[in-house]
């Protein structure tokens, strides 16, 4: 009897211990723009360890997480590739007031998986030795505009459009050039450089003066305190040097 009592109780405890676990740990669901993805993974992989807090991602353009947050999608957080976006959610009462920030500010390049491909200048645009060139649609995806600016600067834009393979998102458009299904495309740098790892393939720096600055903002949709934790997590300065090993600039 008093063995069957003493399990009893231990039972018992074990179960309150679980409740106070399952209680304090929830989960956040985040938006994220897709050329931040990879770097989001790894800083919800640091924050999942220290917190218990679990994170479920969705991955998309700006402009079409935009249009689900809009139409009631249940995000807790949204990291935006533009400040557009997350200033019109504010701006409609849909985004918590004075939580929109700043995260990263992104850089676009022209790259090929192929070495010796793309020239330090950009020149193989002009010399159109190439039958596809992959980018975002710059109706959906900031990082698309960016390089419909780049070829408009170079008065491409015309000539080349009709060669340009589309993606809803950066990801997509970086997916058609590693894949082979362009030769070269307009990606995001944090696609092709890892942090303590040489980038492949070789690419074209473009000068940030040829588009608008990528300022990639993140606003707050809930005010749980798991959600605000993470925010907190993303603003703290160990995330920070993160967010810049993966080729971003922080403000």
């Amino acid at each position: 009897m008093h063995s069957s009592a003493h399990l009893s109780r231990l039972i018992a405890t074990l179960l309150l211990m679980l409740a106070g676990i399952s209680s304090s740990a929830d989960e956040i669901h985040v938006a994220v723009a897709s050329n931040f993805a990879n770097t989001l993974k790894a800083i919800i992989s640091n924050f999942t360890a220290a917190s218990g807090h679990k994170v479920k991602l969705s991955i998309s353009s700006t402009g079409k997480h935009y249009a689900q947050i809009h139409h009631g999608a249940p995000f807790d957080v949204f990291f935006a590739a533009d400040s557009k976006r997350p200033a019109l959610l504010e701006a409609e009462g849909i985004a918590l007031p004075g939580s929109r920030f700043t995260y990263a500010v992104g850089k676009l390049v022209l790259w090929s998986p192929r070495a010796d491909y793309v020239d330090t200048q950009g020149k193989i645009l002009e010399t159109g030795t190439f039958q596809h060139l992959a980018m975002a649609n710059p109706r959906l995806a900031p990082y698309g505009k960016a390089a419909q600016e780049v070829l408009q600067s170079h008065r491409l834009w015309e000539t080349l459009k009709g060669r340009t393979v589309r993606g809803e998102s950066i990801g997509q458009a970086f997916q058609f050039v590693k894949s082979g299904s362009a030769e070269l495309g307009f990606v995001a740098w944090s696609q092709i450089k890892y942090p303590g790892q040489p980038a492949s393939g070789s690419w074209w720096d473009i000068p940030a003066a040829l588009y608008t600055p990528i300022e990639q903002q993140a606003v707050l949709l809930s005010d749980t305190k798991a959600a605000q934790a993470f925010v907190r997590f993303v603003k703290n300065e160990e995330t920070r040097e993160l967010i810049r090993s993966f080729g971003y600039k922080i403000p």
